[in-house]
């Protein structure tokens, strides 16, 4: 079985490895959307996977270090693509949350990436 959770944080970045003229080599911001997906059992005795609560708070001190941020000055999120968010979450979340099975993370309404980190768990 898998449930997820999904959370919302504003951020600045740029992408700094890319050409001057590219639009995303210049500062700008996003409403970043991200899905925590957890894989496991259901309890039979509780009837879930995990609490939702649980992940909420597993997320809750990363949301604090993203949110509001220009992601450029956090430690690993130099060069903050989608994809190193996505691995940069993960290896933060990993340890506090027991079952993760993948993190996304979306950028734009169209636009975003799924990372299935080491140790993940299949549902």
């Amino acid at each position: 079985m898998e449930l997820f959770a999904d959370f919302s944080f504003e951020a600045a970045h740029r992408l700094p490895n890319l050409p001057p003229s590219h639009k995303c080599a210049r500062l700008h911001g996003h409403s970043f959307r991200v899905r925590v997906i957890v894989s496991g059992r259901v309890d039979p005795r509780l009837g879930w996977v995990i609490d939702f609560a649980d992940i909420k708070q597993a997320f809750a001190p990363l949301h604090d270090q993203l949110d509001h941020r220009y992601l450029n000055e956090i430690e690993g999120l130099e060069n903050p693509t989608s994809e190193i968010l996505a691995q940069w979450i993960w290896e933060r979340l990993r340890p506090r949350l027991a079952g993760l099975s993948r993190i996304e993370v979306r950028e734009t309404c169209t636009s975003g990436c799924s990372y299935r980190g080491p140790g993940a768990r299949e549902g």
